[in-house]
Parts: structure tokens; C-alpha cells; sequence
């Protein structure tokens, strides 16, 4: 028996060493896509709640969507003069419009990590701008700063 106390602290230590210099495993990538699609859909989610909530279209229109395919958001947002102050009536519209293009320039952000081939990020990522540069519109017009 006491042959077997010192293999067995042996193969502890060892096993403990071995445990200690595993990296931790990674996700596959499928799942990891799968994440970052979860993510792009609630905040998506969130956009299309907001819409409802400004009683917009729950979706841009079509020809929004093609203008703003390869725009960036920071484009998208820029509707309002230089120096545009938000009256006190228009602050909720213009900060609902500026927690839609918060959220757009995310899903963008996570659209692009997943590369231009994944066509539902680029689609989500493209109606975020496409409601983030209608939402600036509303802003402007309700503190009468329109282009």
C-alpha cells in the first residue's frame, strides 16, 4: 500500500497540472453566429418596438433599405444642421431617434464581425440605418431644422 500513496499524489499533481493548462473551450462557430444573431435581433426587436411607438411604419420602405445598404450609420444619423438644438417639445421624439441609431450602429457593429456574406446581419444592419435616418428626419422636422 504504500507504493500506491505516492503514485497517487503523482497522478494528482499531474492531473492537476494538466487541468490548469487547458485553454477553456471555445464555442463552435455556428453557435457563436447564433449568438451574435440573438443579439442583432433584439436590438432589431427593440427598433421595431420604437417605430410602433412613434406610430411609424414598422419597417422602411424598401427604397430607404437600398439607399442605405452600404452607407454607414454615422451617414445615416447626420440629418440635423450643425449646432441643432432639440427644443423641450421634440426631446422625446429626437432621443427615440437617437436610441435608434445607438442601436443600428450595434447591430452594424456585430453585422460586420460576422462578415458581408451573412446576408440576415447585412439585411438587419441595413433597416437599422434605414429607420435611424428616418427617425433623424422626424427629429429635425419637429424642431423645424429639416434639410
Amino acid at each position: 500500500m504504500k507504493g500506491g500513496l505516492p503514485g497517487l499524489a503523482l497522478g494528482l499533481a499531474l492531473g492537476g497540472a494538466v487541468i490548469a493548462c487547458a485553454r477553456p473551450l471555445e464555442a463552435p462557430e455556428w453557435q457563436r453566429r447564433q449568438q451574435k444573431m440573438t443579439e442583432i435581433t433584439t436590438l432589431w426587436a427593440q427598433i421595431r418596438d420604437w417605430r410602433r411607438a412613434a406610430h411609424m411604419v414598422l419597417d422602411p420602405t424598401p427604397a430607404d433599405m437600398f439607399q442605405w445598404s452600404s452607407r454607414p450609420v454615422s451617414e445615416a444619423a447626420r440629418v440635423c444642421p450643425d449646432g441643432h438644438t432639440v427644443p423641450p417639445p421634440c426631446s422625446d421624439v429626437c432621443n427615440l431617434a437617437d436610441a435608434i441609431c445607438d442601436n443600428a450602429e450595434a447591430i452594424c457593429g456585430i453585422a460586420d464581425e460576422l462578415g458581408k456574406a451573412d446576408h440576415d446581419a447585412q439585411d438587419k444592419c441595413t433597416s437599422a440605418k434605414a429607420s435611424c435616418r428616418e427617425a433623424k428626419q422626424r427629429c429635425c422636422n419637429c424642431s423645424g431644422d429639416a434639410p
